[in-house]
């Protein structure tokens, strides 16, 4: 048995051997023949066969005259060495046609087109430029070809009917549609001028106010008055830009409707002050609109309600540091000069036609009585600034002030409890009319430098405003036709003050007779043209437009509540501000100077404006 089972195990391993040395033959795993196999896979995997080598004939060329195709279009021989390859250049470099010119003149400055042109002549150099191609003006960028076999209807869509010449016309090409299209648009939104400028190749204009939301420099002034930035003088702006000058239509007076009134709303402001208008003011002669708040900024804009792309751009603002300004207005009836003040011992005056703007920090001799300035009046004609005194000493003063000299010449006294209510200067700059707090009126003429006549607001237990307007009033008193004081009942009443004088027989009042003021007799205790009692709070606010015919007149301590007058009937308009009216609480209001146009600012910095038609 061992025997026998020895014999089976030397025939199974002489079996495995021979599997094992038949693996190896077969898949080339031997030690010996492993490289050679490798060798015979590699050549077989780089040999190309006839297609091949025919593709590569017909891309490459072949070797023996590959040379030949690589220099075939060259300009220079077929050289194979370097050598040769210099000299052929070399040769090439004699024939330029220059061997005659001088290095010195080969070589030139750039200093433009028509110095290189010049020289280019003298060296007999024919430049060969391309010669510039003539865009047509408004050329397409691009065109479609399917527009000629468009057609488009016109009379069947109701928005294209506007692109009709005539009103039978209904058929276009697709063309025409698009070119009427382009007026359409041009006509809605006109070309701005800017880019006027840059079709036609202008130098651009310097940014000035009344284009984009365009404004000039603004223009911060510190304490001192000296600002902190050169700004540019308006002049520039009312000089150059023709939509200043005052309109046509402005110098015509028409009549207006009592009761009902045609008035439309028009674009607003777009700047809005950081805290309540403080006082709004328009130009004498152009359209521009002068405001102020207390958070240290005014503004003037331009009105202009169909400007783009901004309406009633800004021209300028100006900031006043560490002054909240309570007041602005122009000066003079060409309104060549803005003063402006707070609640300081200082005011400023700002010069438009030089931009120069100066800082009065005291009036002589009067120093302990203006504590502040920030209630000022300027005349009607320019020369003369009144200023309310702060010291009362039992009644109430108001330092006058020569606006040229800024020299104290003259000041006019009320007496009576809590001092000066408000104030308005005369028409003719001759006189002022001061209300008291106690209700006392008192007429205060320059001439004489003399209070002419006191009388007394019928029903009043506090004055708070007044104010002058109309015409054709005694010249005694100025010239105004009409006196309105407002109380803190709520109340205000408007008097004629053509019934405030005393008639006297055998004297006639004509325009002389202001010189002899000092003979002119003042009713004591005169009867209202009218009492208006539709405001519940205390009266704020009163002001009358240029040429008499309206009056308005609100309280800041209740919202909407504004009223319109008509003059001479001295009635209320019903059909404006209606409850939809958005006004706010009102702080500020003035007519423009042909009184067609209303602004109105309230305690949250909006401005808001109204066109008045008839």
């Amino acid at each position: 048995m061992s025997r026998r089972r020895q014999q089976e195990q030397q025939e199974e391993v002489s079996s495995d051997e021979g599997s094992f040395a038949h693996f190896d033959e077969d898949d080339a795993f031997s030690s010996s023949d492993d490289d050679d196999l490798v060798n015979k896979r590699k050549n077989a995997l780089l040999e190309k066969d006839s297609d091949e080598e025919d593709l590569e004939r017909f891309v490459l060329g072949s070797k023996e005259t590959f040379r030949e195709q690589l220099f075939r279009d060259d300009l220079l021989p077929a050289v194979t060495d370097s050598k040769a390859l210099v000299k052929a250049a070399a040769d090439d470099e004699d024939a330029t046609g220059h061997e005659h010119v001088s290095d010195s003149m080969l070589f030139t400055l750039d200093t433009g087109a028509d110095s290189d042109d010049a020289e280019d002549a003298e060296l007999g150099i024919a430049q060969a430029r391309p010669a510039p191609q003539e865009i047509p003006e408004e050329a397409p960028a691009w065109e479609d070809s399917d527009d000629e076999r468009l057609t488009v209807s016109l009379a069947t869509a109701t928005r294209l009917r506007k692109l009709r010449n005539t009103e039978a016309e209904d058929l276009v090409s697709g063309t025409e549609y698009a070119r009427r299209l382009r007026q359409q648009y041009l006509r809605l939104y006109p070309l701005p001028e800017w880019a006027n400028d840059a079709t036609t190749g202008s130098k651009r204009r310097r940014r000035s106010s009344a284009a984009s939301n365009s404004s000039a420099s603004d223009m911060d002034v510190d304490s001192d008055g000296e600002p902190t930035a050169s700004p540019l003088p308006l002049d520039t702006f009312l000089r150059s830009a023709a939509s200043f000058l005052p309109d046509s239509h402005t110098s015509k007076r028409r009549k207006l409707r009592p009761e009902t009134l045609d008035i439309q709303r028009t674009r607003d402001i777009p700047d809005t002050h950081k805290a309540g208008v403080s006082s709004l003011a328009f130009h004498p002669t152009r359209p521009i609109l002068l405001s102020s708040s207390t958070s240290s900024i005014m503004y003037l804009h331009h009105i202009d309600p169909s400007a783009h792309p901004t309406p009633n751009p800004a021209l300028t603002s100006v900031q006043v540091k560490r002054t909240d300004l309570r007041r602005a207005a122009f000066v003079g009836p060409q309104g060549d000069e803005i003063i402006f003040a707070g609640r300081r011992r200082y005011f400023h005056s700002w010069s438009i036609s030089t931009g120069l703007v100066k800082k009065i920090s005291k009036i002589q001799g009067h120093q302990r009585e203006q504590r502040t300035m920030e209630r000022f009046r300027v005349s009607p004609c320019g020369r003369h600034l009144a200023l309310a005194a702060s010291d009362k000493k039992g009644g109430g003063m108001l330092n006058i002030v020569n606006v040229a000299t800024m020299q104290w010449i003259a000041q006019a006294r009320i007496d009576g409890r809590g001092g000066v209510a408000d104030f308005a200067w005369w028409s003719d700059g001759n006189g002022l009319t001061i209300a008291g707090k106690d209700g006392q009126v008192a007429e205060w003429s320059l001439l004489t430098r003399r209070t002419v006549g006191v009388w007394r607001d019928e029903g009043s237990i506090g004055g708070t405003v007044m104010a002058l307007g109309g015409r054709n009033g005694p010249a005694e008193l100025g010239g105004d036709r009409w006196v309105a004081v407002g109380s803190n009942s709520g109340v205000l009443n408007v008097y004629d003050r053509n019934e405030l004088l005393v008639k006297q027989q055998g004297k006639k009042a004509d325009a002389a007779a202001a010189a002899a003021a000092a003979a002119v007799e003042v009713k004591k205790l005169p009867e209202p043209a009218r009492s208006f009692e539709q405001l519940t709070t205390s009266v704020s606010v009163v002001t009358f437009s240029p040429d008499g015919q309206l009056m308005a007149f609100g309280s800041l301590h209740k919202k909407d509540a504004l009223r319109l007058v008509h003059l001479p009937s001295c009635t209320v308009y019903r059909n404006w501000p209606t409850e939809q009216t958005p006004l706010g609480r009102i702080t500020a209001v003035a007519f423009s100077a042909g009184s067609d146009v209303l602004a109105v600012g309230n305690d949250v910095g909006k401005i808001r404006l109204w066109e008045i038609r008839s």
